[in-house]
């Protein structure tokens, strides 16, 4: 075999063939061209390599604008408003309710009065008197409990002579003598009472001072002002005064 025929630059640039001369020509500027293509994407990819460039793509280009840019984004209080400064609607406040006023319970119905029933304490009326609103110390003045049917109708009352009672008390309430002291009565003594009806009990006082067991010394009380105070059993009489000179 014989060797292969040598290229060179020169034969390459002036092409001796068979062929017609413009197909040579056609032939180098491919050949150019391709020459040329490589030549120029080494190069760049070179002055990338070297300067970093590579980043210079569109996102990165923006971004890079977007950092040196002067304009601050936004903080989130400046897009979204303060909750402080939303105004909420004041609801008025709801009238408050007039409390419940409860009426009174009404009043217990007035018991029934049957004629010839027993005297309860609100049927009767209790009262002492004396013979003189003014007596000597050491005398034996004759004082009055007096009981009196107050009810429209006839009522039953035990007067027995156990549940009848004076007593004499000092200024200060101090107890000076009773009935009851030292000559205790007994008797069994109900009654019917009419309707107004008063029945007088009278009691003397021998005008000396006693207590119940009667053991303490008797003496006379001393001049003054004093108040009498009767009962019969529950039911008290109001108090009436006495004067010892």
């Amino acid at each position: 075999m014989g060797r292969p025929p040598t290229v060179s630059v020169l034969g390459v640039l002036h092409p001796v063939g068979p062929l017609p001369a413009a197909v040579y020509w056609r032939r180098r500027a491919v050949l150019f061209a391709l020459v040329l293509a490589v030549l120029g994407g080494g190069g760049w990819l070179t002055v990338a390599a070297a300067t970093g460039s590579g980043d210079d793509s569109p996102v990165a280009a923006a971004a890079t604008s977007d950092a040196g840019s002067s304009v601050a984004t936004p903080s989130l209080e400046q897009v979204v408003p303060s909750l402080a400064a939303v105004q909420v609607p004041t609801v008025p406040p709801s009238p408050t309710p007039a409390p419940e006023t409860t009426p009174p319970p009404p009043p217990p119905p007035a018991p029934v009065l049957v004629d010839g029933g027993p005297c309860t304490d609100d049927m009767i009326s209790v009262e002492v008197r004396s013979s003189e609103p003014s007596v000597a110390v050491g005398s034996k003045p004759t004082l009055t409990l007096a009981v009196t049917n107050t009810s429209p109708v006839s009522c039953i009352r035990v007067l027995d002579k156990g549940l009848q009672e004076i007593v004499l008390l000092d200024a200060g309430g101090g107890r000076v003598w009773g009935s009851n002291d030292c000559f205790p009565e007994a008797s069994s003594d109900p009654r019917t009472l009419a309707a107004g009806q008063v029945i007088d009990f009278p009691i003397t006082w021998g005008g000396l001072t006693s207590e119940p067991t009667c053991t303490a010394p008797r003496v006379a009380p001393a001049p003054g002002t004093y108040v009498l105070r009767g009962r019969l059993d529950t039911k008290l009489s109001a108090d009436a005064a006495l004067t010892l000179s």
